[in-house]
């Protein structure tokens, strides 16, 4: 199966300060003063989610005051919001240079090394963290993320399921856990965490898309084909959901209609293995093994764990007349537990 699985990641912090910034009102001079000032109307723009406002705003109020860490730690959010990752990692760091106590500053910078793929930065401050935060269902589920980041699915599952003992209605710990499950290949126990999260939120974009892999798994596809254009209509630009909706066109025999969205997907992150596997299966289906080959090796390259990818670098080598090399990726399919690679290398390759 070419589909590719995607958790959530929502920041929770605390962001209005306004109690910090009354104090300066009311006590401090007129260069904390104005900063105050400046701030709180950093948090309007940033609740009305005008991001590059509130970043100018911020930013008055840190040339104000150069030490003020609530400042930039509102700031990063800002910046995160308006996709400049480098820019909130900076500012985050800043908050904890002036303030190392500030748990949200900590918090936040692990989000972010979260998304940037520095998963081991993030278990770091998430652990500095840990006493202050640990009862926090948002704190437990994102260590679950982190902890999948970094392959401890052990110690992910007994995150997601602190965090959902925190909050049985946390529908980020509920898709996020059955997106782990899935991948374990406990299909019922990620099916019910998954319709209980779109029970409680039936615009979850991610539970939409994995309820559709659920459905694509027992060759629901049609089926599928609505719950991942429901995802897309919440989130368009998606690139794991694009990806699943070109896979699940193929299987429709819609093959014409899959190449543009699983283009769409590559252009936008070219380093989803899964969507090489779709291209490249996209490329099998029009008769092109030297493409489709192409494809699924740098598949392997990116991630050889994908489910049937030796299974499918073996079709494209016989189509290509290299018997040798397809019986040599069906056994290593068969090693890594594909059974369709066992039972074609049992049948073509004695």
């Amino acid at each position: 199966m070419a589909h590719s699985l995607f958790r959530v990641h929502i920041i929770r912090q605390v962001l209005l300060l306004i109690f910090i910034a009354i104090v300066f009102i009311r006590c401090g001079n007129n260069t904390t003063d104005e900063a105050a000032q400046f701030f709180l109307k950093g948090n309007v723009q940033l609740q009305k989610r005008e991001y590059k406002e509130a970043i100018r705003f911020y930013s008055e109020a840190i040339a104000k005051k150069s030490d003020f860490a609530d400042a930039y730690n509102n700031r990063g959010l800002a910046k995160f919001r308006d996709d400049d990752r480098e820019g909130a990692l900076a500012d985050y760091t800043r908050a904890v240079e002036l303030d190392p106590d500030f748990g949200t500053a900590y918090f936040n910078r692990a989000e972010v090394l979260l998304e940037t793929g520095d998963a081991a930065g993030s278990v770091s401050d998430l652990m500095r963290i840990n006493k202050q935060y640990q009862d926090s269902t948002f704190y437990q589920t994102r260590l679950g993320d982190v902890y999948v980041r970094l392959g401890k699915q052990a110690e992910a599952q007994a995150a997601y399921d602190r965090a959902l003992q925190l909050n049985p209605d946390n529908v980020e710990a509920l898709t996020n856990r059955g997106a782990l499950l899935y991948s374990q290949k406990a299909y019922d126990q990620a099916g019910e965490d998954i319709q209980r999260a779109l029970r409680l939120n039936p615009k979850q974009d991610a539970a939409l898309n994995n309820q559709s892999l659920l459905l694509a798994r027992v060759g629901n596809f049609a089926e599928a084909l609505v719950y991942v254009e429901r995802a897309l209509a919440l989130q368009p630009r998606q690139p794991y959901y694009l990806n699943n909706k070109a896979y699940l066109l193929l299987k429709l025999n819609r093959a014409s209609e899959a190449l543009p969205v699983v283009q769409e997907s590559l252009q936008r992150d070219d380093r989803n293995a899964w969507a090489h596997q779709t291209l490249g299966l996209y490329y099998l289906s029009q008769k092109q093994a030297d493409k489709a080959l192409t494809e699924f090796r740098q598949t392997e390259k990116l991630d050889a764990s994908v489910d049937q990818v030796y299974y499918y670098i073996g079709l494209a080598e016989q189509a290509l007349n290299q018997q040798q090399a397809a019986c040599e990726a069906w056994r290593l399919g068969e090693l890594a537990g594909d059974e369709q690679a066992r039972k074609i290398r049992a049948q073509q390759c004695k």
